[in-house]
């Protein structure tokens, strides 16, 4: 039986579109103790060479919900700038998803991976492991 009063918090970005991890995206931490709550913004992190977030700040005690917000407009711009041979954003010119917000439920004592799998068009995520 854990101890800890806390969850914890981690994540990953894959770029499903070319198969790499997407690094340099900015990832922000949210948490609020309760569904009725105001969030409190905790801090945040950029993704690494390996698509990771590996200092995002710790959650308070008594966390219910976190908030992960992904800044993804800025990978896609600098991806289009390196790619100038390709078609970088079809329709209006502009990335069609500039951020992506995740929230989910916590649970104190569990730690809780969310993947985002992203694409210039569409993106997932789940609880991984």
């Amino acid at each position: 039986m854990s101890t800890d009063t806390t969850a914890s918090v981690s994540t990953h970005i894959l770029d499903t579109s070319v198969g790499r991890p997407a690094e340099g995206v900015t990832v922000r931490l949210s948490a609020r103790p309760g569904r009725q709550a105001a969030w409190q913004e905790l801090g945040g992190s950029a993704t690494d060479a390996d698509g990771r977030c590996k200092d995002l700040p710790a959650l308070p005690e008594g966390t219910t919900h976190v908030r992960l917000d992904f800044e993804v407009e800025p990978y896609f711009e600098k991806k289009a700038e390196a790619q100038q041979d390709a078609p970088a954003h079809r329709d209006s010119g502009a990335v069609f998803f500039p951020e992506v917000a995740i929230t989910f439920a916590v649970t104190a004592g569990e730690h809780y991976h969310v993947p985002l799998l992203l694409n210039p068009f569409g993106y997932s995520v789940y609880r991984g492991s």
